[in-house]
């Protein structure tokens, strides 16, 4: 009888334990669980990226398209809108680490005249995914099927959690 009690005993210690176990993985998750958002900004005249999550999101990739047509860099991007291929200032995205509450401009245009420009040749037209990881390697993509102009996406839609980051072709990788 005693040896039964013991193992009963050790078989709820054992239970106990890895319920613990699960509530702190849970409590861990919450605490780097990183959350991307992209949008533009028409104040600072810049199309922005945003960890609004309380955890590093690690950039794994990221796609830029123009009318559905992957492009290489903002260069490329400008191109395809018909601007000058100057006058504007960019940070790298892809390959980064933001900080909780960190915001990047990823492409800048000091000169409010160009701004508006590249606003209106943009509108409906320019789509950007953002795939980022947390520290435990939970992975999602930040969409945005139409940065500059009316919503394409439901809000539910824009950050899906994916297994992992996609391996993206080498011409559909965009490099800032």
């Amino acid at each position: 009888m005693a040896a039964i009690i013991a193992s009963l005993v050790g078989l709820l210690a054992l239970a106990v334990a890895g319920y613990t176990a699960y509530i702190q993985r849970q409590q861990v998750r919450a605490q780097v669980w990183p959350y991307l958002i992209i949008g533009n900004d028409d104040l600072s005249q810049s199309l922005t990226v945003e960890n609004k999550g309380v955890g590093p999101a690690i950039v794994r990739s990221v796609q830029v398209r123009i009318d559905g047509k992957p492009q290489p860099d903002w260069i490329h991007v400008v191109g395809a809108l018909g601007m000058p291929q100057r006058h504007f200032n960019q940070t790298t995205v892809n390959r980064d680490v933001l900080s909780p509450g960190e915001e990047l401009q990823a492409i800048h245009f000091p000169d409010k005249e160009l701004w508006q420009r590249f606003h209106d040749a943009a509108f409906g037209r320019l789509a950007m995914d953002v795939c980022f990881c947390s520290t435990l390697d939970e992975c999602w993509i930040s969409s945005n099927g139409n940065l500059i102009g009316p919503a394409t996406m439901p809000l539910q839609l824009r950050v899906r959690p994916v297994g992992q980051c996609p391996r993206l072709p080498a011409a559909e990788v965009f490099n800032n």
